[in-house]
């Protein structure tokens, strides 16, 4: 008889090192007795994952197969998750391990306007062989373009000499920012809410219908009634689970991140009580893995709101993305929480119904329940008397590019990007003058000045074919032209595809050839586009063509 894993009926696959195993097995038993839980359930994959890279800076392939082995998972099913992610670095037998050091420059829009590509065209040659440098897609921090990220460490309105600096300083782990703790939070009057809602003081349906009557709808992009998603949620079979989307990657955004530095238990106690509410009964948030500060404020402050015994609250638990911009999508999203690929799912069946883990699933951007206290404190009323130009509700915009005074600027729902530029941002910056607009990030198009009067909202920008999506407004100049932004944006979206249908897997690299033409072939791209909205699975690859088809439409002077 011949040995196990050397004829035709024996194992297969990669034989498991014992040392490999050794290590894998120490890191899960260190995580299971920091947690309780047990590390080798097949929704830890990527938590597993990470642990391991954290540990020893790479993913090797006598690692993989020795967590293949403890998890009861095959080399395929570990080898497929760890190279579908940007930020696991796998090594194959034979090859060299990266540098010990890696940083990446952004190369979305906003840090692309800001010169990142100069500054990763100079950096290999500066840094040498012993330090990585990556280009990197948004990394949500693009009012303090451009950016780049030494370790963990992010480098602001970065320069050869300050990346060189934090380099040789040895400077890898993200600060953390000052925010509002809990005792703070609760002196302040938090979660006051929350327990009048679970003694009984509250009911689920009076707090729904104020959340119905303000109008507040999704802030990640798609624009629901939160009110009516809780409605629909609640309507099914128990057990419910929440699952709250934190993975900004929209280039242009970065909302999200401002806040949770700043006020992280408002978050959590709307969470709560949208959980209570739906009646949800475990709550999973996913965190972008470039959030390594927000990260570190969230374990923190969980751990403190879980000891306090005076609320009761149902168990949260927090999972770490791994950098992939096709996980803000909803159902991609779950994937990644049970461990998987980030692939869209088919719908129907929607994630209300049949989400995380199979069942009834509440999914919300971070920033819809951050506004749950305050709405139900002042009143529906209040928040959605707060927009102009017939619009309700507020609106927290993140804004790059020639402006003055980028950042989150919170603003009524239904301003102008000309006012928003004027009243809030400072105006253009000296010696360049309005030319066009982002208003909804990468996915929402590119307007010309000509239509810096239209309202900013949901609903209000789709007659000019964009929309609002996550209010990431990137302002350009007459220094910049609309090829050259649609371009960078053509590429994100190639390079960002899950690969999982091809109308946007082929069509983004085909559009981005057509666009890098000197003269586009426009019936040919419209064409192309038409087929990537009709047929792709999921929001990625329909609103991919945006930008192109915003060009076509506004600026055909720059394609002729």
């Amino acid at each position: 008889m011949k040995k196990a894993g050397t004829g035709r009926f024996g194992l297969k696959g990669r034989g498991v090192e014992p040392k490999a195993r050794e290590e894998v097995r120490a890191l899960l038993e260190e995580a299971q007795r920091a947690s309780g839980v047990e590390p080798r359930r097949r929704d830890l994959l990527i938590e597993n994952l990470h642990r391991i890279q954290d540990r020893y800076g790479h993913l090797s392939a006598a690692r993989l197969a020795a967590l293949a082995e403890e998890m009861r998972l095959s080399q395929a099913e570990v080898y497929e998750v760890a190279t579908f992610y940007h930020h696991f670095d796998v090594v194959k037998e034979g090859e060299w391990p990266p540098a010990a050091l890696t940083v990446r420059v952004c190369d979305s829009l906003s840090c692309a306007l800001a010169g990142s590509e100069a500054l990763l065209e100079k950096l290999p040659k500066i840094l040498g062989k012993a330090v990585r440098v990556l280009h990197a897609p948004c990394v949500g921090r693009c009012e303090t373009a451009p950016v780049a990220v030494v370790g963990q460490f992010p480098v602001l309105n970065a320069s050869v000499s300050s990346i060189e600096k934090a380099v040789a300083a040895k400077q890898t782990r993200c600060p953390e920012a000052s925010y509002i703790d809990f005792k703070t939070y609760q002196k302040q009057g938090g979660y006051r809410l929350l327990a009048d809602c679970l003694a009984g003081k509250r009911t689920r349906e009076e707090i729904t219908r104020i959340m119905e009557d303000s109008a507040l709808r999704g802030l990640g992009g798609a624009g629901f009634p939160a009110g009516r998603k809780w409605k629909i949620v609640a309507a099914e079979p128990a057990p419910r689970l929440m699952a709250l989307n934190i993975d900004e990657g929209e280039p242009g955004t970065f909302k999200d991140r401002w806040y949770l530095e700043r006020d992280p238990h408002r978050f959590l106690e709307g969470m709560l009580v949208a959980a209570w509410c739906a009646g949800v009964g475990e709550i999973y948030i996913y965190l972008r893995d470039e959030y390594a500060g927000c990260r570190a404020i969230l374990e923190k402050e969980l751990s403190r709101l879980k000891a306090q015994k005076a609320l009761p609250i149902p168990p949260i638990h927090l999972r770490r993305g791994a950098g992939a911009y096709i996980c803000g999508e909803e159902s991609a999203m779950i994937e990644s929480i049970e461990g998987k690929r980030g692939m869209p799912r088919l719908r129907p069946p929607y994630v209300a119904q049949v989400g995380l883990f199979g069942y009834p699933t509440l999914e919300h951007n971070m920033e819809t329940v951050y506004w749950v206290r305050e709405i139900v404190e002042k009143g529906a009323a209040w928040f959605a008397s707060r927009g102009v130009n017939g619009r309700k509700g507020l609106r927290s915009f993140s804004v790059s590019g020639r402006v003055k005074k980028p950042g989150m600027h919170l603003a009524p729902a239904g301003i102008t990007v000309k006012q928003l530029i004027e009243e809030y941002c400072g105006g253009m910056l000296d010696g360049h003058a309005f030319y066009a607009y982002l208003p909804g990030g990468a996915s929402g198009g590119i307007l010309p000045a000509t239509l810096g009067n239209v309202p900013l909202d949901f609903d209000t920008l789709q007659p000019h074919g964009s929309f609002i999506g996550s209010a990431a407004v990137v302002v350009l100049s007459d220094r910049d032209k609309a090829t050259t932004a649609a371009q960078n944006l053509m590429k994100f979206f190639r390079d960002e595809s899950c690969g999982q249908c091809t109308p946007c897997r082929v069509g983004t690299a085909k559009a981005l050839g057509l666009m890098e033409a000197k003269q586009w072939d426009q019936p040919l791209l419209k064409e192309l586009s038409q087929a990537m909205m009709d047929a792709s699975i999921c929001g990625l690859g329909q609103a991919a063509p945006n930008p192109a088809l915003s060009v076509m439409k506004y600026f055909p002077g720059e394609i002729q």
